[in-house]
């Protein structure tokens, strides 16, 4: 990996870590027409399944939303509670979380690497850079660490003909 990129702490892809999490993680990337396996990765990579990560650059919870983006999606400061905090809610972070990597492949035609290039620097990092994944090592990793950690989380494929 980049020298800029700072991965995971520890083991993200523990089972043990995502199980609270599972049943949200399942509920919300349905609900957005995403693979629960895609939304578990990017959880893995994102936060290591700390709903209280917060990144230097001010993304919040397990998918490291920006309380700009959560803005955009309509999380409005509720209950003596600011946007930041909100984030912190499990259910609140996946469920824009999922809505927002919903909306840039959506944006990029379905093509994962620039949907996670987007999600790692921006969207409009993606398009300034003619729809390519920018030449950043730490998106160049990120884009390369998801989808390693989806292929763990995606049940194998069966191959036709052979049977166990």
């Amino acid at each position: 990996l980049g020298p800029g990129f700072v991965p995971v702490q520890g083991d993200a892809t523990d089972p043990a870590l995502a199980r609270p999490y599972q049943p949200l993680i399942d509920a919300h990337a349905r609900a957005n027409g995403l693979d629960p396996a895609l939304v578990k990765a990017v959880v893995a990579v994102e936060s290591a399944f700390d709903p209280h990560a917060v990144s230097d650059k001010g993304a919040i919870g397990l998918m490291q939303v920006l309380p700009e983006t959560a803005a955009r999606y309509g999380v409005t400061p509720r209950g003596g509670h600011s946007i930041a905090e909100r984030l912190a809610d499990p259910a609140t972070n996946l469920r824009i979380g999922t809505r927002y990597l919903h909306d840039l492949l959506a944006r990029f035609g379905d093509d994962l690497a620039l949907a996670l290039a987007a999600y790692n620097a921006g969207e409009g990092t993606v398009v300034t850079h003619d729809n390519r994944v920018p030449p950043f090592p730490e998106t160049r990793d990120y884009v390369v660490l998801v989808q390693q950690v989806y292929a763990l989380y995606r049940p194998p494929a069966s191959v036709p003909g052979l049977s166990c």
